[in-house]
């Protein structure tokens, strides 16, 4: 058992396991953060009609969905500073094993 935790922690399975778990576990969160709240202000300031993630380009019979895509954008932001805030904050970088 010991061999496999020192295995675990040299290649930095760690770090790893702790952020894809963070990130699963605030994606509700932020998710409901980004919809809710982001995404209605932004509509407005941009001159989206409500919700951000309904804002369109037409180009011929296709619709540019920009505002699904700057709303994906901003979900992907807001898990990835919350990971790496959650990670710094609790320390949890220093559980790996320096080589």
């Amino acid at each position: 058992m010991k061999g496999f935790i020192e295995f675990i922690r040299e290649q930095g399975v760690m770090g790893l396991a702790v952020g894809f778990i963070l990130g699963g576990a605030v994606s509700k969160v932020v998710a409901s953060l980004v919809s809710d709240i982001i995404n209605p202000v932004l509509g407005v300031l941009l001159g989206a009609v409500g919700n951000l993630d309904e804002a369109y380009l037409p180009i011929g019979g296709a619709k540019l969905m920009w505002g699904s895509f700057v709303n994906t954008t901003i979900d992907f932001l807001v898990i990835a500073l919350v990971v790496y805030f959650g990670v710094k904050i609790l320390k949890l970088d220093k559980l790996d094993k320096k080589k």
